[in-house]
This record gives structure tokens, C-alpha cells and sequence, in this order.
């Protein structure tokens, strides 16, 4: 991994693999670099240079309080500086708001390729409170809680699938991501439905969902593409469930890309 240093002084982790364009990837909830990794090979077999990064207070990142979503804004920016000062960008879930966020901002992105972005447009909005109620679980010494209860209230998960992964080997790589649930909460609450920077951004967006998806994921990419007439909607049939097919994702960001 190499590091670059964001506007506030925090260290960001990424890792590059492959030359050509660089393409960065944002992962979402409970996400690091290593997560991106089998993308970023996807893209460097066709030819782009795929870029991971662990978002702040995650893997090799580091963290400075206090959070706000122009903080992650400036840590994209840092990374698409430090593989040559412009990057296509494919973000996936939270990440997918973060990069559009972060376009909205002014962050250079040359193209926005958006997975399964989760906005609610004003409908099952989480409370207001879950981010303070997270950061007290992580503050008082229960981030395995907080895991739990972000998994419940940020992501909705049912309480079958909660159960089955607190009690699979996958849980102890979560919980050192406890904070991290903390500062989804807050951005995706913040702009739980895009701002009119955000549909207007000038440069190409494709928004793409897998095939089945969830059906808030499905409502959610149907609005943003109503928002955004200039949007290019793509379902990527390989990508089940809330995933980003690697290949699939290659295909078409390949197609967009050339």
C-alpha cells in the first residue's frame, strides 16, 4: 500500500494495480482496499490502472476527528492527485454517494460510474440519531454492537442474516471497522437524497444495479436516473445481491471508457 496525505493531515491508504487510466474504486459500508482488489485486476486486464484506497478510519487509513463528508471528499481528492491529478471513479453503495458527493464538490473526476448508491429520496429515512448512537457504542467499548446495530438500522439487514454473520469467521473483520459505520451514517444521512449540485454534476454518469437487487436499490437508481436526465442507467446481470460483479463492472465501464 502507499499513502498519500489528505487536506486535514490524515494518511489515506491505496493501492495501484495496472497501467493506462487510472479508474478509482470507493467501496462502501464495511468495505476496505482489499475488497476492491479483484476489480482493480479486472480493470488492469483491460487495460486501465485500478485503484483501491481504504477510505478513512479503515484498513491502512488513518482518522482525525471530526468527521464530515467534505473530509472523504478531500481524501478521494488526494488519491485521484497522487496516480496523476484526474481518475474516472466507480464508487459502490455509500461509496457511490461519496463519489458523487465528491464530484459535486469538485473533486476531478472525469467520469462517474455509480453502483447501487443507496439514497432514500425522503422514504425510510434511518433516525436522525443513529450516528450518535453508533459513536457512543464504538466510545463506550462495544463496537461489536455498533456493528450490529448499523447493520439493522443503516443497512437494513434482517435479523437472520445479522445472526448468521456475527456468528461467522467474517465478523472479527468488521469489528475493527466499527467507526467507520459511524461516518456512513452521517453521509448518507446527509444527503440521503441528492442535492441539485450533486444531478448536475458536468461530466458522464452511468449508474449501474445488478440483477436481482433489493428493491430500495432499485427505487433508488430509478430516481437518481429520473434526477439525472443526462445518466446512463445499466443493469449488470452478473451482479447479484448488492454486488459489483467484477467482470460485469469491467464490461461496461470499458464500453464507456473505450
Amino acid at each position: 500500500m502507499q499513502h498519500t496525505t489528505s487536506a486535514d493531515g490524515t494518511l489515506i491508504a491505496y493501492d495501484t494495480v495496472g497501467e493506462g487510466a487510472p479508474v478509482v474504486i470507493v467501496g462502501g459500508a464495511f468495505s476496505t482496499a482489499a475488497g476492491g482488489a479483484p476489480l482493480a485486476a479486472a480493470l488492469a486486464d483491460a487495460g486501465y490502472q485500478g485503484v483501491t484506497m481504504d477510505r478513512r478510519g479503515r484498513g491502512e487509513s488513518g482518522d482525525t476527528a471530526p468527521y464530515a463528508p467534505a473530509r472523504e471528499a478531500e481524501d478521494l481528492a488526494a488519491v485521484i492527485e497522487a496516480v496523476g491529478g484526474s481518475a474516472s471513479v466507480l464508487g459502490h453503495s455509500s461509496g457511490a454517494v461519496l463519489a458523487l458527493f465528491a464530484a459535486a464538490e469538485g473533486v476531478p473526476v472525469t467520469q462517474l460510474f455509480l453502483s447501487e448508491p443507496p439514497f432514500h429520496f425522503g422514504e425510510g429515512e434511518p433516525d436522525a440519531d443513529l450516528p450518535d448512537r453508533l459513536q457512543a457504542l464504538v466510545d463506550g467499548g462495544k463496537p461489536e454492537e455498533a456493528v450490529t446495530l448499523f447493520q439493522r438500522e443503516g443497512v437494513e439487514l434482517p435479523d437472520a442474516m445479522i445472526e448468521w454473520i456475527r456468528r461467522s469467521p467474517m465478523f472479527d473483520s468488521l469489528v475493527p471497522l466499527a467507526q467507520s459505520t459511524v461516518y456512513d451514517a452521517v453521509l448518507t444521512a446527509a444527503v440521503s437524497t441528492p442535492t441539485d449540485a450533486m444531478t448536475s454534476v458536468a461530466v458522464p454518469v452511468t449508474i449501474l444495479r445488478g440483477e436481482p437487487t433489493y428493491p430500495m436499490l432499485v427505487r433508488s437508481t430509478d430516481l437518481l436516473a429520473e434526477a439525472m436526465r443526462d445518466a446512463e442507467l445499466v443493469v449488470v446481470p452478473e451482479s447479484h445481491d448488492h454486488s459489483a460483479d467484477p467482470a460485469g463492472t469491467t464490461r461496461e465501464i470499458r464500453r464507456r471508457l473505450g
